[in-house]
């Protein structure tokens, strides 16, 4: 569910009027719904109400990935979620936002020292570490700080998630965590080096899954390994479920799996693991949370369809031309004739491509449209290819808007480059 309803003929962001940011704030521009984030918080929540998670209950730490906007993360901050971050970037992105270092995750294959140092600085709560040279550095630094680093390894299951290559990660020839097989060596490794304190286990197999089934797997496997660690000699205090669960983008499709569905999956596989049980949702809280609003620059007649051009473009909204991803496109003041086009944006690639052969409502020069479910993966993986300024990014909570990422001018782009003394 969202929070964007056409009202007397026009599309709103809760109680505002897109039709009015779009006019205020200039296209093309992010729309975010605080009701809609604060709503998909509490329905993960009474998701996750029945795991057996310890006397502190689930650890939710939210993929700063998604959608790093400061409004965004501090909207969770407040509702009491931590963070996942892969980049010492997210770390203070985070931390600049409200969320409390001790419930921060720090994973990804590429930690640098320095990255290990800041975190570890900051107290986080746990390192998801995915390989073991990099339990060997970070003994290296906790050591040199006079500090010892929380860690769990990251463990690749080989377990095909089902979704789509470029977001799957949890099969044997992906580059994340250590193979299935060399769990326990890798425990051994790290609990022979100094700096460390072995806690927990970590799987996550892909992002978008739109069947528990792998997720069933994976997490049956991780059981295992938990028994067998322990019978090892490892305190396995922790363990981290990832994320990915699926949110729904085409209405043509069946729907992914609801969060009760998948709550009540890990209540039964987890039951009796004696963990504290951390989750790491995305797309699944911001994704539905966001609009992309452009304006129709054009419309040009096509070989078969007719091509509506937006100022809205690839650099703006990558997952189209990356993944070939659906996103729903809606007219903000919709008509009641309907028409089959191709959207695209202006920029100079032929994978500047929205939707081909969609059918939608009719539109003109001027009409705004959404492209809708782009709370994640959205704003965040934008550049300014094309010298295209970054798109501006607005939050909504109820008849209260403002901007929280501004449109830098083109000029600061040109000033951010400098000429050699030869140029000069």
């Amino acid at each position: 569910m969202d929070h964007f309803q056409i009202r007397d003929g026009v599309m709103h962001a809760e109680d505002v009027p897109l039709t009015l940011i779009a006019e205020a704030a200039g296209t093309p521009v992010y729309v975010y719904s605080t009701a809609t984030i604060r709503r998909h918080v509490r329905v993960f929540r009474e998701a996750l109400a029945n795991v057996e998670s310890g006397a502190e209950g689930p650890w939710i730490a939210y993929a700063v990935k998604a959608n790093p906007n400061a409004a965004v993360l501090a909207t969770l901050a407040r509702e009491g979620l931590g963070a996942d971050v892969v980049s010492g970037g997210e770390l203070l992105r985070a931390i600049h936002a409200g969320v409390d270092p001790a419930k921060i995750v720090f994973s990804g294959v590429g930690k640098t020292a320095d990255e290990m140092a800041l975190a570890l600085r900051h107290g986080i709560g746990q390192f998801n570490v995915e390989s073991e040279p990099e339990a060997e550095m970070l003994s290296d630094v906790a050591v040199a700080l006079g500090t010892t680093a929380p860690i769990a390894f990251r463990i690749n299951p080989d377990v095909d998630a089902g979704t789509h290559a470029k977001i799957s990660t949890g099969k044997s020839e992906n580059k994340f965590g250590i193979a299935y097989h060399r769990a326990s060596a890798a425990y051994a490794r790290a609990r022979a080096l100094p700096g460390l304190a072995v806690r927990g286990v970590a799987v996550h197999i892909g992002s978008q899954l739109t069947n528990l089934a792998p997720l069933e797997t994976a997490f049956t496997k991780i059981g295992g390994l938990i028994e067998t660690l322990r019978a090892e000699g490892h305190a396995i205090a922790t363990a981290d479920l990832g994320g990915g669960l699926g949110v729904p983008y085409d209405p043509a499709l069946p729907l992914p799996p609801s969060p009760a569905a998948y709550g009540e999956m890990v209540a039964r596989v987890t039951a009796g693991w004696n963990v504290r049980l951390m989750f790491e949702p995305g797309r699944l809280i911001v994704a539905n949370a966001g609009a992309l609003v452009s304006r129709v620059i054009r419309v040009k007649e096509g070989a078969a369809d007719p091509f509506v051009i937006v100022d809205a473009a690839m650099n703006d909204l990558m997952r189209p031309a990356l993944y070939d991803a659906w996103h729903d496109i809606r007219t903000i003041v919709p008509r009641s004739q309907r028409f089959t086009a191709n959207v695209v944006g202006p920029v100079c690639e032929s994978g500047d491509t929205f939707a081909m052969n969609r059918p939608m409502d009719a539109v003109e020069a001027g009409d705004l449209v959404g492209f809708m479910t782009a709370g994640a993966y959205g704003a965040t993986m934008a550049s300014t290819y094309n010298s295209r300024p970054l798109t501006a990014e607005v939050m909504v909570d109820g008849n209260n808007w403002a901007v929280v990422r501004e449109r830098l001018p083109i000029e600061a782009l040109i000033a951010a480059d400098s000429l050699p003394p030869w140029l000069k």
